[in-house]
């Protein structure tokens, strides 16, 4: 499967899962509006995502895929089958522990991640509650991510690329149905959506195991003592651990940073938590369908050429990843600065969901998007480092970033509110981005194949033509008043965007770039 169709599949199946959690979030904005109550779900929800992106797809993720990647290209089938059964033992058993912990400390976690919850009681309490319902997610999330780095590693993109989807359905159902329900038996509406969370972690990792009995490695969890102290001795796991250490460091940056973020959110105006966390899911379809895609096509596929020494092919799939990025990233950062209100008020301005909301999430999205090529890059030069097990690096740059990240929140914060966090998180993205690349060229692990010079040309170009378009249809149509008209707002943004699309890539055929390159790869 070459790079391109197998980084299609994993963005098809990537774009399911956004546009579902579109849906999701649509009925969550109609439904509940911006509230404490939601304020309060979206922190506790937060809390294990945050240890989710810490442990399962951050620190194991990037540690587990380059080792085991290197023990099938030179030690066989066989040994990376003990490997599998052995981390899989030792991460079982750590969950189990983590979420014992975790449902105990859940006030000590509710009021470090937002403390300005205790301004409403009520909304304290109800986040309290969720987190312990929901925290036993991460373990179900972390035996997923086992489970993809295995299938990834052998090129079976499909299951764990889809995955997200059923949990998007889950929270659907909880919204449309559970929420009704739980009304109706006198139970605040929200705490159906911590149900659906539950649900949908199930149905995650359940759809995992078939896909990995047909492969013939599913991993097998040892439940005795000898069982565990031999897993924990392998050398494969500790090694894993070794390399977990400084990428549980990296990561972890990025995830002090989000919780800094969200303790200022919620001592701002109610409401911007969710402000903030419905900007970042629109933000994440470029970033998901893109770099995630592209990262976990490559992560797998650049160990490999490091476990062979083909310095070559490293370099090659790098370049490619990189000119994919900003093929894609620069129109969609433009399309976030100049087209946000049409986006916010077209997806979420319904029901509950104010004309007041839809002006707060708009901001916040344009500060995402002033670093989101930066944010989409880290997925592509990120993998560059860790294929070859150089997770020092990263981390170094990492804590700089954030340093400067909370710099910037003190001078932006008291100016834009809760948009100063997010244009503070993009700034720093752009920073982060452009170290780890020089980088990797002074490394030599990167090295730029001919035509880059003329290549940013014809995509500033092109990005230019594609900005006035939208910055004259934002302007030319009241997308809030629309409300009323909902068909008519969803058929005219559907419209501005194939425009858009067809002024973008007819504009770079007209230049001379030749798309055909990207597919070959």
């Amino acid at each position: 499967m070459s790079l391109f169709k197998a980084a299609s599949t994993v963005s098809l199946l990537t774009l399911a899962s956004r546009v579902t959690g579109l849906v999701r979030d649509l009925l969550m904005a109609s439904t509940f509006g911006a509230s404490a109550l939601t304020d309060a779900f979206n922190v506790a929800f937060r809390i294990p995502n945050l240890f989710r992106r810490l442990f399962a797809e951050g620190a194991f993720s990037q540690a587990f895929v380059p080792a085991l990647a290197h023990v099938k290209e030179r030690e066989g089938e066989a040994a990376t089958q003990v490997l599998i059964d052995s981390v899989a033992t030792v991460l079982a058993w750590a969950l189990l522990v983590t979420c014992v912990i975790g449902v105990a400390g859940a006030p000590v976690l509710v009021w470090a991640l937002a403390s300005g919850l205790q301004k409403d009681p009520q909304a304290l309490e109800a986040a309290v509650l969720m987190t312990r319902w929901m925290f036993p997610y991460i373990g179900f999330m972390s035996l997923v991510a086992l489970s993809a780095g295995i299938l990834n590693t052998w090129r079976r993109y499909a299951a764990p690329a889809a995955t997200p989807v059923l949990l998007n359905l889950a929270m659907i159902l909880a919204a449309w149905l559970g929420a009704p329900w739980f009304a109706s038996m006198g139970i605040e509406p929200i705490y159906a959506m911590a149900a659906g969370v539950m649900v949908g972690g199930v149905l995650q990792l359940g759809v995992q195991v078939p896909v990995l009995l047909r492969l013939g490695h599913l991993p097998r969890i040892g439940l005795g003592w000898t069982r565990i102290r031999t897993a924990w001795g392998h050398e494969g796991t500790r090694r894993i651990g070794a390399l977990m250490l400084p990428a549980l460091l990296g990561v972890g940056v990025a995830q002090i940073s989000l919780l800094i973020n969200t303790q200022i959110a919620s001592w701002l105006a109610t409401g911007s938590v969710t402000w903030l966390g419905y900007a970042d899911r629109l933000m994440e379809f470029p970033t998901a369908m893109l770099g995630v895609a592209l990262g976990v096509v490559l992560m797998p596929q650049l160990a490999s050429a490091h476990a062979a020494n083909d310095t070559a092919r490293y370099s090659a799939m790098l370049d490619w990843g990189l000119r994919l990025v900003v093929l894609l990233a620069v129109p969609s950062s433009v399309a976030l600065l100049v087209f946000a209100t049409p986006l916010v008020a077209t997806l979420f301005h319904y029901g509950a969901f104010t004309g007041r909301d839809v002006t707060q999430v708009s901001t916040a999205l344009a500060g995402y998007g002033v670093g989101l090529l930066g944010l989409v890059a880290i997925k592509v030069l990120a993998p560059g480092y860790y294929a070859n097990q150089d997770m020092r690096t990263p981390v170094r740059i990492a804590i700089v970033v954030l340093v400067v990240t909370q710099l910037l929140n003190v001078a932006l914060v008291p100016l834009l509110q809760h948009a100063g966090l997010a244009l503070s998180i993009g700034l720093g993205a752009l920073l982060n981005a452009s170290w780890l690349l020089i980088g990797l060229r002074k490394q030599g692990s990167w090295q730029p194949s001919p035509g880059w010079v003329r290549f940013l040309l014809q995509v500033v170009g092109a990005t230019a033509l594609l900005t006035v378009f939208l910055a004259w249809s934002a302007g030319a149509v009241s997308w809030v008043d629309l409300r009323a008209q909902p068909l008519q707002r969803v058929g005219l943004l559907a419209a501005v965007l194939a425009a858009g699309a067809l002024i973008y890539f007819g504009a770079l055929w007209a230049s001379g770039v030749k798309l055909r390159q990207f597919v070959a790869r």
